[in-house]
């Protein structure tokens, strides 16, 4: 399975801009160049219809976005964890196939290496880029799509057990750059959490909000979040998102308990 095949070629809004030239780079060595392959760059075969092309152009820009600002994320605290590529690899594994896993990983030491090469006449070109990538995936994909790309990039930071102050820095910019918010990183860092200091940022409130609060938080989160605001982008990542969403109302359950909220 070629790289056309998986991410779709370069199509959808990442075809311009600082994605679109990151695209050229990472992804041009691995498209096969049989027929199938230029179909699915087009969004489809001739019975392709624009609704087809539409839906594949929003995924695959997705997905590639996704590898960009984990490639930023990776290298944050100048080195390559091998259980933060491992995570990445298993969530292609699971989703795509084990041919995805090696066309991922080889995209992701493609934008290593052009990094290298940007840093080495300018030591901000790259942030620079991931900066302008961040404003470009805020104008093209909608503000659940955003928090769900977040969320990714978060679970990559904490997969060796320990996200660095780097990691935590870098995590605040991308969401900046994407048109989130830091209160929105500090939440998908503690997801997961069973404290109820936790629970707390993961609703993203004061642990002196009253009770109405409380609930209205909860409320905005869960909307936000629901995993059908990301449908389109397929079912392995409405997966990802009913994941954290269970998240959510598991950090719920622990302030409502502490609190006899009923």
């Amino acid at each position: 399975m070629g790289a056309a095949k998986w991410i779709g070629g370069i199509i959808g809004f990442m075809v311009k801009g600082p994605l679109g030239a990151l695209a050229g780079y990472a992804l041009g060595s691995l498209f096969d160049t049989d027929d199938s392959s230029a179909d699915s760059r087009r969004g489809g075969g001739p019975a392709g219809d624009m609704r087809d092309a539409g839906y594949a152009g929003q995924r695959n820009s997705f997905l590639f976005s996704m590898l960009v600002m984990t490639s930023y994320i990776i290298k944050a605290d100048g080195r390559v964890m091998h259980s933060e590529m491992e995570f990445v690899r298993k969530f292609l594994r699971i989703n795509f196939g084990e041919a995805a896993v090696d066309e991922g990983q080889q995209i992701l030491l493609n934008l290593f290496e052009q990094r290298k090469q940007m840093d080495r006449q300018n030591p901000m070109a790259f942030k620079n880029t991931i900066r302008d990538c961040g404003r470009q995936i805020a104008a093209n994909l909608s503000y659940e799509e955003r928090l769900q790309l977040l969320d990714f990039l978060v679970n990559v930071a904490k997969s060796d057990g320990h996200v660095c102050s780097q990691e935590i820095e870098a995590l605040k910019e991308v969401a900046l750059y994407m048109g989130l918010s830091v209160k929105e990183v500090e939440s998908m860092l503690n997801l997961g959490g069973h404290s109820l200091d936790e629970a707390y940022k993961v609703l993203e409130v004061s642990p002196n909000a009253t009770n109405d609060e409380v609930r209205a938080a909860y409320r905005r989160l869960a909307l936000k979040h629901h995993p059908d605001k990301v449908a389109m982008l397929g079912e392995d990542i409405k997966k990802a998102a009913e994941e954290k969403f269970q998240s959510i109302n598991s950090a719920k359950e622990i302030i409502y308990k502490a609190r006899g909220i009923k």
